[in-house]
């Protein structure tokens, strides 16, 4: 019988050392993937290119890169010397992320986000592929940028993030995998419907996208510690990201995602946290003891997830600590 495939994410709360040592204990144990988060955790691709050249077989995966906050050449070079530093193993992991953080917390234009994830993939590929590239589209213009050097693979799969139709179906025309968050177990089957439309309208194979999906853990001794502990996380994503709150209305929390967001607004943290129901905490994600997680993840793969991504939840003192102690728990071997 195969070993069932998982990955583990790192979205901020460890050093970098930190991260490499909970990749290299991920590898140890099986896991298949290792993604990184930016955001405010350090730059994913120096974390990554530590975790190659400590690594031999997991593979290593942003999750995501920002299309708005790194020229498509900074991109394609970055995944290409990661690549090259980890023996073939990069995938690279694009998406649009947010308004709110790339206008208010980077200083930078945010407009037309499918085009510009659409064109980023477009003209990395063509880079990657053919050495240099000149692009001309409704969001990038390139002159013609060439490489100095080689890359190890001239095509490194493409996996992309996606909430909404629209671009869920850009995914199905142009990547190599999606990476869904904060999903419910009704997302993924949702989620390949309209993958597989664009896939089609593309002359492809649905089956051929990969459907991933990071899942927020929290594993406490009690389920209702962990619920407890996953609130402030919900809390933040409902109350700070107008999409996620959209995502988490849709998923069945209308009234619930509208208080978060009142109190988040109001600068209210505490009240923000009270207002994630116990059942919207733990509908997002894997939350419980071990068992449960475990359990979760298997009702996760039951409804249509091809590669469950655990994305543990810990900041500040004995943060590593729960991040060891949850891919401990959750691996594919246990």
């Amino acid at each position: 019988m195969a070993t069932p495939r998982i990955g583990v994410a790192v979205s901020g709360g460890l050093s970098a050392p930190d991260i490499v040592a909970c990749v290299k204990l991920a590898e140890e144990l099986g896991y298949e993937s290792a993604w990184v988060a930016e955001g405010h955790g350090g730059d994913q691709f120096a974390i990554l290119a530590a975790c190659a050249t400590a690594t031999t077989r997991i593979r290593l995966g942003t999750s995501i890169s920002s299309v708005f906050v790194r020229s498509v050449p900074t991109i394609a070079m970055a995944a290409a010397t990661v690549d090259a530093l980890s023996g073939g193993r990069f995938v690279l992991g694009l998406g649009s992320s947010h308004r709110v953080q790339v206008e208010g917390e980077h200083g930078l234009p945010y407009a037309k986000p499918i085009p510009r994830v659409r064109e980023s993939v477009e003209a990395i590929r063509a880079l990657l592929r053919d050495g240099e590239v000149s692009y001309r589209g409704e969001t990038i213009a390139i002159d013609r940028f060439d490489l100095w050097f080689t890359p190890l693979r001239r095509r490194i799969p493409i996996y992309l993030s996606a909430l909404f139709a629209p671009m869920l179906e850009v995914v199905g025309e142009l990547g190599d995998g999606l990476i869904l968050t904060w999903a419910t177990r009704e997302a993924p089957a949702r989620a390949a419907a309209h993958v597989a439309t664009g896939a089609r309208r593309a002359g492809r194979r649905p089956e051929d996208v990969e459907i991933a999906s990071l899942l927020p853990c929290v594993i406490a001794p009690t389920r209702a510690e962990a619920v407890e502990r996953m609130r402030p996380a919900v809390a933040m994503y409902a109350g700070f990201f107008p999409r996620y709150n959209r995502l988490l209305a849709e998923a069945g929390f209308p009234d619930a995602a509208r208080a978060i967001q009142q109190a988040w607004q109001a600068g209210d943290r505490t009240g923000a946290a009270r207002a994630v129901p116990d059942a919207m905490a733990a509908a997002v994600g894997v939350v419980g003891t071990a068992a449960e997680c475990r359990a979760h993840i298997e009702k996760y793969r039951a409804a249509g997830l091809a590669l469950p991504i655990i994305s543990p939840r810990a900041r500040g003192d004995g943060a590593r600590r729960a991040f060891e102690d949850a891919i401990r728990a959750c691996a594919p071997a246990h």
